[in-house]
Formats: C-alpha cells, sequence, structure tokens
C-alpha cells in the first residue's frame, strides 16, 4: 500500500538553524531570535503529533538526544525509510551535523512491535561524497516500486542507482529549479504522491523531456496530477504526505502554510482522496526548510507476530 497508519517522528531536543545545510536549502531563513526557536519548534511538533493523533493516526514518537548535536533531527525521513517487506535502508547525508542523526537503536526500539529483515547502510556512499537523503531525496510511489528524483548536491544518480539495485524500485529521475533557477534541494519539496494522485510543480522540471517523462509515468500508474506553482512550492505544497488512520482511513497531511496556499479547486480534489489535515508549522518550516511531510518517516514495516490479531 501506498499509505500507512504507523509513523514516526523524533522530538527535537535543539532544532535550529542548520548553518551546514542552508548553503543548498533555499527554503531556510533564519529567524532572528533563535534562543526562541527550540520552544517553538517543540510546541509546533507538538501540535503535529496531536493533529495526527486525533484523527486516529498511530505515531511513534522518539525523543531526541541533547548530544551529539543534531539541529535537523526533527526530519528522520532524509535518514531512514522503512519497507513493507522488513526492509530497512539507512542514507547518504551530505550535512556532517545531520549524519549523526542516524540511530540504530531507533530501528531497536521499533522491533518491539515490528519485523526487520535487513538493515540495508548506503551511507558507505559518504567516503565518495555522494549522498541520496532518503525519502527526501526520493519520493517513492510504493505500490508501483517507482521512486522519483530530482538530482541535486543530496541527490547522486550512482546511490540512486545503489538503492535501485537493492530495492527493486525503478528510478525516474529528472532536473528541477525554482524560479532563480536555483536547483531545487529534495524532490519531496516540488511533488509528492498518493495513491491516486501526485501534486508537482511542473514547472520546476525545466528540461521538456523529462517533464514528459514524469507526466508519462504518473499518469501510466493512474496518478491524478495537481499541478502547483512555484508560490505554492514555496510555501511547502509540495511537502504532503498520505497516511492513513487505524480505520483505514485516508489522510493527507500538510502544514497551515500549505493549506492556505491552495486553491479552493485544488482542495476540492485533494478532499476526493482523503481528508486534509494540517497544523501550523511555521518556525520549522522557516528555520529548518523543512515541513510536515519532512518530519514523517512512515513505518511500512510488518508487524510482529506479537501485535498481529
Amino acid at each position: 500500500m501506498q499509505a500507512t497508519s504507523n509513523l514516526l517522528m523524533i522530538r527535537p531536543v535543539s532544532f535550529g538553524f542548520n548553518e551546514q545545510t542552508a548553503g543548498n536549502n533555499a527554503f531556510q531563513i533564519q529567524s532572528a531570535d533563535q534562543q526562541s526557536v527550540q520552544i517553538k519548534a517543540l510546541a509546533e511538533f507538538d501540535g503535529l503529533v496531536k493533529v495526527l493523533r486525533d484523527n486516529g493516526v498511530s505515531v511513534t514518537v522518539i525523543e531526541d538526544t541533547p548530544q551529539p548535536y543534531t539541529p535537523d533531527s526533527i526530519f528522520p525521513n532524509n535518514w531512514v525509510s522503512f519497507h513493507a517487506n522488513g526492509d530497512v535502508f539507512m542514507y547518504p547525508m551530505q550535512a556532517e551535523n545531520r549524519r549523526l542523526e542516524r540511530r540504530e537503536d531507533i530501528i531497536t526500539q521499533l522491533e518491539d512491535n515490528f519485523k526487520v529483515r535487513h538493515v540495508l547502510d548506503l551511507s558507505h556512499f559518504e567516503h565518495e561524497n555522494k549522498f541520496l537523503e532518503g525519502t527526501g531525496s526520493m519520493v517513492l510511489d510504493r505500490e508501483n516500486e517507482i521512486a522519483y528524483a530530482c538530482l541535486s548536491p543530496r541527490t547522486d544518480e550512482k546511490v540512486l542507482s545503489a538503492f535501485s539495485e537493492q530495492s527493486g524500485y525503478t528510478i525516474v529521475s529528472f532536473h528541477a529549479a525554482d524560479e532563480r533557477r536555483l536547483a531545487i534541494y529534495h524532490t519531496n519539496v516540488m511533488m509528492a504522491i498518493g495513491t491516486y494522485f501526485a501534486i508537482v510543480c511542473l514547472d520546476s522540471i525545466t528540461n521538456i523531456i523529462e517533464k514528459e517523462l514524469v507526466i508519462e509515468n504518473l499518469k501510466a500508474t493512474g496518478k491524478q496530477i495537481i499541478d502547483i506553482s512555484f508560490d505554492q512550492m514555496n510555501h511547502f505544497a509540495g511537502n504532503m504526505l498520505e497516511v492513513n488512520n487505524t480505520n483505514g482511513d485516508t489522510l493527507i497531511v500538510m502544514s497551515k502554510s500549505a493549506f492556505e496556499i491552495l486553491s479552493y479547486d485544488q482542495k476540492a480534489v485533494l478532499s476526493s482522496f482523503g481528508k486534509l489535515i494540517y497544523a501550523d508549522i511555521n518556525t520549522i518550516e522557516t528555520n529548518g526548510g523543512g515541513s510536515a511531510r519532512c518530519m514523517i518517516a512512515e513505518v511500512h514495516l510488518p508487524m510482529a507476530a506479537s501485535n498481529q490479531i
């Protein structure tokens, strides 16, 4: 299935503007009062968790640790992904302080409730200065085993190939840039895929052939394309995630800024695929350059025998 009702989120202890990532993340803007950023981010994090749980989603919250210093730990989807066959992938990260986010103890904790078959660690590519930052670098069509990826300093073709070989996913790669023609750092800020829909900022895909390839693959897999503008992308309208609740209902998670920038017609189309839920995470978006989807790692692992009914 494309969506799951089991999510992993990391509660931040030292969230803040990360200078190591700001060089190629145009979405990051440093707040003047950095001392209050952690307090505000923590409240926003707890608010999003509450929205998810109030809507019947199972959220495993792991407390971050004060040491080592990991200002972006709130975005776990970049270092790990969990798959329905029991595989866990760990990814190579560009920023050195983001590499410290990889925690095998988190995977061990999940094994209390889920089956882990293999841990496939791609982080050795960091020694070659080649990176692939999880489901930030790739937007996964899990049902059709297609990984869409816009190439950037954080998304390397060689690592994509290694992921493809080990996962069985087909790679659809392309180049994407914002309105200033700066490379978009992560695919999941310009694209989101649900069971029956795909949100894409088509204007960001500058090569006509690559754009047609993306459109053809989305249509061939039965996705209704919802095209968003650069302005909507800049308000994180591409950074959404389809999840299920424990009753099997479909929810589409986004930030308040993403929800408010959508047109009436876009909201109507999206609402036909699931209930739209959102939270105000402005501090996290501004300082971290990531939004609701970035804060969530979906746990598609099979349940452990002791948890099966």
